[in-house]
């Protein structure tokens, strides 16, 4: 396993972690809380992932526990990132809640407070590595006492880097853009990029690059909600318990075809879930990436990937010809959540940011 830092830190990551909402919310099939304390033991154990991303609607509370349990005594070996922002404390409004709906948001410093100190609770330490405003809005990127109360955090030692999760739905745009351009001390974003799904990641990423100097990205969704695991036909049928039963079936469908034209990203030393991870590590920007981990021989082969060779350029240069074409499949455009569209006088060229190929295509950020 390599690592890369949170720039203008001492925060040293894997470059592939692990993230608990697979293991806690029984939206991905059912792990006992044995078994998911397990699997994040092995993945330290056997494979040196250090980074472990929860948040406290994840099973209301209950990553954060299973994360705790996991590592009793051995905290300075894990580096511990965890979100707040949802009122999973709200009794009414978590009765009345149906699937994945979306609990009430607060964001007052003194709902911030209380959320962080009772997350410390659970996770059984007293302090938070990376603390992440979980799916924040343009409401919440414009409110100013949100981001000091944060930096507050940080300078009293309970935190010791913050940000914003962007999602679901792909992301938050320009509510990304807005952030790095009002905050540009932010330390990181949490946002949805991958190959089958490179808008609006790789604006996002241009403007942090253009404005935050220190921001960087932990991404999730790695795997377009598994399609890059190259598994997947159009005969797959997802347990009833399992969110992806119901997308549409489109969804399924396209994404199969799309994965058809990728056969180029594989060989005999890297799988597609391999060659996946490999095309977000080539962003300098990326300190860490999140695959949703089903089982440990998943984990062992993206945690593999961090060691593997960087795609070479033709392999980018193909992808990102793809990408133009959505990858040769005719489809309804994405109907995306948050801001998409913004002011003529945006200084963001969102056609440059969507090109990967005009970023480095080795890690410059290491550790």
């Amino acid at each position: 396993m390599k690592y890369r830092l949170f720039p203008n830190t001492d925060i040293r990551v894997s470059e592939v972690g692990f993230g608990t909402w697979t293991v806690s919310t029984g939206w991905w099939g059912e792990k006992t809380d044995a078994e998911a304390v397990a699997m994040m033991r092995r993945a330290l154990d056997e494979h040196g992932v250090t980074f472990f991303d929860a948040a406290d609607a994840y099973g209301n509370g209950r990553a954060e526990r299973q994360v705790a349990e996991a590592f009793r005594g051995r905290r300075s070996e894990v580096v511990i990132g965890t979100k707040v922002g949802y009122d999973i404390y709200d009794e009414r409004a978590q009765a009345e809640r149906r699937g994945q709906s979306e609990l009430p948001m607060r964001t007052d410093p003194q709902f911030i407070r209380m959320a962080v100190d009772r997350c410390l609770e659970r996770l059984e330490t007293d302090y938070i590595d990376v603390l992440q405003i979980h799916n924040a809005k343009m409401e919440h990127v414009r409110d100013a006492e949100l981001w000091g109360t944060l930096r507050d955090l940080k300078r009293e030692g309970k935190i010791r880097a913050w940000g914003a999760a962007f999602g679901p739905a792909i992301g938050w745009l320009y509510e990304s853009v807005e952030l790095c351009e009002r905050e540009p001390d932010i330390n990181t974003i949490q946002m949805i990029w991958n190959v089958l799904e490179q808008h609006p990641g790789s604006g996002m990423i241009e403007a942090a690059r253009r404005h935050a100097p220190d921001c960087c990205f932990n991404v999730r969704v790695t795997h377009a909600s598994g399609m890059l695991e190259g598994k997947y036909t159009i005969d797959t049928v997802f347990p009833d318990n399992d969110h992806r039963k119901h997308r549409p079936r489109s969804w399924l469908v396209n994404g199969v075809e799309k994965v058809k034209a990728l056969g180029f990203m594989t060989s005999p030393q890297m799988t597609l879930g391999q060659a996946a991870i490999r095309w977000l590590l080539a962003e300098p920007l990326v300190v860490t990436t999140l695959p949703n981990v089903y089982d440990d021989e998943q984990m062992a082969e993206f945690a593999a990937a961090s060691e593997l060779p960087d795609l070479p350029e033709s392999v980018m240069a193909r992808i990102h010809e793809l990408d133009a074409t959505n990858f040769g499949v005719d489809e309804d455009p994405m109907k995306y959540k948050g801001a998409m569209t913004r002011d003529a006088g945006s200084n963001l060229d969102l056609q440059d940011a969507r090109n990967p190929m005009s970023r480095p295509s080795t890690a410059a950020r290491g550790a």
